[in-house]
């Protein structure tokens, strides 16, 4: 709760009750885009002046979900894990949104040449259905928390929840049938392709599409006591937050439905761009 989006995140109201964060600028934009040095000085600067009281590094791998359906080069998480060992912090990814094949890798972090030390996965997990959650460690963590016989005491009453973890055993086995970086790489494509003509309604300033991911961002904040019916009129159900309209499909979704998801959007677009709308 306390290291979600200062601004955005849900967990604003706890503010104070929380322990406070250290945040810094996000990575820029651009999956393809050279890597910017001085956002890189501004993170070894920060890290610098207050690792002796950091215990690790928090962020989300390419893509910043609630942080604004950012996408970034994964050549920038190369780069901050090597200032994390060299000022020895943890470095963790937050894989809940982006982990199991959602930006066409298993992970986000497999678009780098690094691993994180520590990994959160959740949602896919288990396809949805039930909710499950796992945080991962590499061997100096989970050693360290086991070294003397010392056990990591935290966490709720019922752990393991054998329906959950069942219903985790199928997703992955299904999972696991895909051929999945192509068939992500199609819906990337054809989300690409579905949501282009949006880019001329006057209201859009960018499209974009990364993965199993496609953002519409709008120049002003989204109604959405106002949008969410005009939505279930077109017979679709999204729901944007913020300036942000965005599609994250089930990976068993066809073209059709695809274009119908797009065609939803546009047409809502449109009726927000009317007079009076």
């Amino acid at each position: 709760m306390s290291v979600c989006d200062p601004v955005n995140g849900m967990h604003s109201l706890f503010k104070g009750a929380l322990t406070e964060q250290l945040f810094i600028s996000p990575p820029p934009t651009g999956v393809d885009a050279a890597i910017d040095e001085n956002y890189l000085i501004e993170v070894r600067q920060t890290i610098e002046d207050n690792h002796h009281q950091v215990a690790g590094f928090i962020l989300e791998p390419v893509v910043q979900n609630a942080g604004g359906m950012r996408f970034y080069n994964p050549l920038y998480l190369d780069r901050i894990k090597a200032l994390c060992d060299e000022f020895d912090l943890l470095l963790i990814f937050d894989e809940i949104a982006t982990g199991f094949g959602r930006t066409g890798k298993m992970f986000a972090t497999d678009h780098c040449n690094i691993a994180p030390d520590i990994m959160c996965v959740g949602k896919a997990l288990t396809g949805g259905y039930i909710t499950l959650a796992a945080t991962i460690t590499n061997d100096k963590v989970a050693l360290g928390i086991s070294d003397k016989g010392g056990v990591f005491m935290h966490g709720p009453t019922f752990m393991g929840n054998p329906l959950a973890c069942s219903a985790a055993n199928a997703s992955l086995s299904l999972l696991a049938t895909y051929d999945l970086e192509n068939r992500i790489k199609h819906i990337e494509g054809k989300l690409a392709e579905s949501l282009d003509r949006c880019k001329s309604q006057k209201h859009v300033v960018d499209v974009r599409c990364f993965g199993a991911i496609g953002v519409v961002e709008l120049d002003q904040p989204i109604n959405q006591h106002q949008i969410q019916p005009l939505f279930v009129e077109e017979g679709v159900w999204i729901r944007p937050f913020g300036k942000l309209i965005y599609l994250m499909p089930p990976y068993i979704i066809d073209d059709n439905d695809i274009e119908t998801l797009a065609n939803a959007i546009y047409n809502v677009i449109k009726t927000l761009s009317k007079p009076n709308s």
